[in-house]
């Protein structure tokens, strides 16, 4: 190396943020997602906006437990889920049932922004008939990630891009308008995710239904990705939706 040059720097690892309503939505839902990108080597910042307190936690209100117990319970819970997938979890304790939003939330959503500068950001759809936080954790998320963009919105750090966002697959995906456009190979990171998923056991009763539904999405992504020779496999999958275009130079 001349004087004049100077040293090669590596560029920053990739960066996902996951902005999710409540302790368990991010492992159910893109768990695997979130253990691929961290066995890459990049970062991973889920935003717990909720602990799932009071709606998402009746096993533990059956057996008498009182509301500062439970959310302690769900954030340890969560805690070790992420560890296992790799990710770092941050809890807001904003209360669900409902999930309110306010500005002060959206602020401390744009700071994590800023602060992450994510490549791709994953969240919940815009529907959800059976649980408003979750189109509520999507409107607050989608908001502060425009605003996170504005060099005129206060706050620190420096702005960002326009990151992709991927919606993540509601419990009741029929009844939800979600449609999966987009089919993430999880098998290698499927044990990873069943473990973190029996990381909260205050939710015991889905941890089969989202392991089923994980075959599910994996039979049809061999359905999708080459000829149907009817050949026995164990892929499991992720589905997802994207609600901005896909920029490309090339069609793949």
């Amino acid at each position: 190396m001349t004087h004049a040059e100077a040293p090669a720097t590596s560029p920053p690892p990739r960066s996902t943020l996951v902005v999710t309503a409540h302790a368990g939505d991010f492992v159910w839902r893109a768990g695997g997602a979130i253990a691929l990108a961290a066995s890459r080597g990049e970062k991973v910042t889920i935003a717990c906006l909720t602990f799932g307190e009071r709606g998402e936690s009746a096993k533990a209100w059956r057996e008498g437990k009182q509301l500062e117990e439970i959310k302690a319970m769900r954030r340890d819970e969560a805690e070790r889920a992420a560890e296992t997938l790799g990710a770092e979890v941050r809890f807001f304790d904003a209360g669900d049932y409902p999930l309110v939003p306010t500005a002060e939330l959206t602020d401390r959503l744009v700071e994590v922004y800023r602060e992450t500068q994510p490549d791709a950001v994953l969240t919940h759809p815009t529907q959800d008939p059976y649980n408003g936080d979750h189109p509520a954790a999507n409107r607050m998320a989608l908001e502060a990630r425009i605003l996170a963009q504005a060099i005129g919105y206060p706050g620190q750090g420096d702005i960002i891009g326009a990151p992709p966002v991927f919606y993540f697959e509601p419990h009741q995906p029929e009844m939800s308008g979600f449609k999966p456009e987009v089919l993430l190979d999880i098998t290698e990171v499927w044990d990873t995710k069943r473990k973190a998923m029996e990381c909260l056991g205050a939710q015991q009763h889905l941890w089969d239904y989202y392991t089923d539904l994980a075959v599910r999405r994996g039979v049809q992504l061999k359905r999708n990705a080459g000829p149907n020779l009817g050949l026995a496999h164990k892929t499991m999958a992720e589905a997802f939706m994207r609600p901005y275009p896909q920029i490309a130079k090339e069609l793949a």
